[in-house]
């Protein structure tokens, strides 16, 4: 039974980059043709909504803006075209919102590549708000079961660092070091490569983080905090260095460290964005080690599929906390000072 879709509604929205972050009531959005439009009851809080406020990226965001793109919630309303949901079904936002489905990109699947693409929370009206609009081709398919959210972070995060350890084409029983191990993206990233049958080496600072990504399923933790020699420990525990890097952190200092580390004949995959970062690394080295450099940016509609199907198989789990969706701007002073662990979901009744 469909349900009353009100006219008004509570979000988080700014009007200029850096601008205050306004928890106020605007417009429902009406769903175009082609799009469904998702009562969102949970919506992760991911590093890049922090860009996007910021204005930290090359890539212009719309203004005003209401951010987020990891929404989780129950579908509402159809768009006149739209086939593959029904009222009721549960649907996630992606940081992909929409793509052409007919560039040289698109056709061979890596459809965030397209030049055309519409990114939630970013180009479109994101998951920080009670009711958002999503593209229905793009939109996840979340089981009916879920914890929505438990399910949200997996949304971008989850699907983010399975798609980049696929970028690293590991086997099972190589190591692979995972930078920035602790955060939203790298308490996934160890769930996730521990079923894939990898070793895990997490990297990041303080006792606290250690003893997550141990519970998690690290193998061998290494705190820069402590770390005189950052490089040889990693090579030692390792037994020569790991043979992926999955790089999550927002350090500059980091990415160039693991192009070190990294075992000859390896893969350093970047993923994490800080602003005004270049990968500094030595070309002699990498050439006689023959390193691969490699960027991986989130996941297509498979990625998508496959990253949900390993969380409700169990296989893993988002470390959450949940807080108002008003409290945004404080998760944004946190995520600055480096003081959080996992995800912070935000509950959009509160």
């Amino acid at each position: 039974m469909s349900e009353t879709i009100p006219t008004e509604q509570k979000a988080c929205i700014f009007y200029e980059n850096n601008g205050p972050i306004e928890y106020k009531t605007i417009p429902v959005p009406k769903p175009k043709a082609n799009e469904i439009l998702i009562k969102v009851l949970y919506s992760g809080v991911c590093h890049t909504d922090l860009h996007a406020w910021k204005g930290d990226w090359p890539l212009a965001t719309k203004l005003p803006l209401v951010g987020g793109h990891e929404g989780a919630g129950v579908v509402v309303a159809l768009g006149e075209n739209v086939k593959s949901f029904q009222i009721g079904d549960y649907a996630g936002i992606k940081w992909l919102n929409g793509s052409c489905l007919g560039c040289e990109f698109c056709i061979q699947g890596a459809e965030p590549n397209c030049p055309h693409a519409d990114l939630s929370g970013y180009t479109h009206d994101g998951s920080f708000q009670q009711y958002a609009t999503a593209d229905a081709i793009q939109a996840a398919h979340i089981p009916k079961n879920a914890d929505l959210a438990g399910i949200a972070p997996i949304l971008c995060a989850g699907v983010t660092v399975y798609k980049a350890l696929k970028t690293a084409d590991l086997r099972a029983g190589e190591w692979v070091a995972i930078s920035g191990a602790a955060g939203g993206l790298g308490s996934l990233a160890i769930q996730y490569a521990k079923a894939m049958g990898l070793r895990v080496l997490a990297i990041d600072g303080g006792e606290e983080k250690g003893k997550l990504c141990k519970d998690l399923g690290a193998e061998v933790f290494i705190d820069f905090t402590v770390s005189k020699d950052i490089v040889k420990d990693i090579q030692d525990a390792t037994n020569g260095g790991p043979h992926g890097v999955i790089n999550v952190s927002v350090s500059e200092k980091a990415i160039a460290q693991s192009c070190d580390y990294v075992r000859t004949l390896g893969k350093v995959v970047l993923v994490g964005l800080p602003a005004g970062a270049k990968v500094s690394t030595g070309v002699f080295e990498a050439v006689v080690k023959s390193i691969e450099i490699k960027g991986s940016y989130v996941g297509n509609r498979q990625d998508t599929a496959e990253a949900i199907d390993f969380y409700s198989r169990g296989l893993v789990k988002s470390p959450f906390k949940i807080v108002g969706l008003s409290q945004l701007p404080e998760v944004f002073e946190l995520m600055e000072q480096g003081k959080i662990l996992g995800r912070y979901v935000l509950d959009t009744s509160k």
